[in-house]
């Protein structure tokens, strides 16, 4: 008995099969084609590599980044897949395409179920340092969404009034400093990750660095302490992109939350930098929690 999974990002499509014990026992990665006719056509190439393994046994589970509503199977914000402006009914089309049963959720959300899964944790905030910065939020087993599909966008809360303009048309977003977007653009480097290059050359002593990297750490322990003030999960796991620089990033974080914690006594008694998780970088945790959504069509609907 198998469950397919399928993390759709702008520029790769990753699907798994996953065995009756959650062990992966395929994947495949497509590059991803933009616009609806483009995503349709990657997905439909990936499930059909996927097939070469077993059929599911249920629907297919699909992670898009963008504003979702699982309720209609609709898309709208995918800017990243080229499906700015419009209401797109994905999950439907994509049923059509490949002749099989869909359950759409947004890519954080599919995410934070994987790392549920992976770490056996029920409540927990999955924070994706991506191109943007966004967090998942499973409480108490489920998964909290908001009544927008806004809940954890916690990158668009603005913190400096005078900051960089955000993407959102706001000034000064968590996301200008916290993300793998800003960490290009305050350390461009052409051979390697932006995140990595900036990291050894800190760990080397280099002023600039030292100071690029003192600031996105402090951006993702301020995102942390948001989550610990607002709805105090258990866990929080650092994921996206970002996250494959793993203990040096969780290190980092934690000397900053207990930086922080030494001026203020209420946070040092949060014990925030006791909750942070990183998870090895070679696990396909959003296709996961794609596929144990196909699994389960209660956690599809919260």
């Amino acid at each position: 008995m198998t469950s397919f999974g399928l993390d759709i990002g702008a520029t790769k499509t990753l699907g798994i099969v996953l065995d009756a014990d959650g062990a992966v026992l395929a994947q495949v990665r497509e590059p991803t084609l933009l616009g609806a006719a483009g995503v349709l056509e990657t997905t439909a190439r990936v499930v059909h590599r996927l097939r070469q393994v077993g059929e599911p046994h249920g629907p297919i589970g699909v992670g898009v980044p963008g504003l979702v509503d699982v309720r209609t199977g609709s898309v709208t914000h995918a800017v990243n897949l080229g499906l700015d402006g419009e209401v797109l009914p994905l999950e439907s089309l994509l049923a059509e395409r490949l002749g099989h049963p869909v359950v759409l959720e947004n890519d954080v959300n599919a995410a934070t179920l994987g790392a549920a899964s992976l770490t056996g944790a029920d409540d927990l905030a999955y924070l994706s340092i991506g191109t943007g910065l966004a967090a998942g939020l499973l409480l108490d087993g489920r998964l909290r969404r908001g009544t927008r599909g806004a809940a954890g966008e916690i990158g668009h809360l603005p913190v400096d009034p005078a900051g960089a303009r955000c993407q959102c048309g706001q000034r000064g977003c968590l996301e200008t400093v916290a993300s793998g977007a800003a960490l290009s653009a305050a350390w461009p480097s052409p051979d390697r990750p932006a995140a990595q290059s900036l990291f050894a050359a800190a760990a080397a002593g280099d002023p600039a660095a030292v100071t690029a990297r003192r600031t996105f750490v402090g951006g993702v322990a301020q995102a942390v302490i948001m989550l610990g003030l607002t709805v105090d999960v258990d866990t929080v796991v650092l994921g996206g992109g970002v996250s494959h620089l793993g203990e040096s990033l969780r290190a980092a974080v934690a000397e900053e939350l207990h930086e922080r914690g030494s001026t203020s006594p209420f946070l040092a008694s949060l014990g925030l930098a006791d909750r942070v998780r990183v998870l090895p970088d070679d696990l396909p945790v959003a296709a996961v929690g794609a596929a144990l959504l196909g699994d389960d069509r209660r956690l599809a609907l919260g």
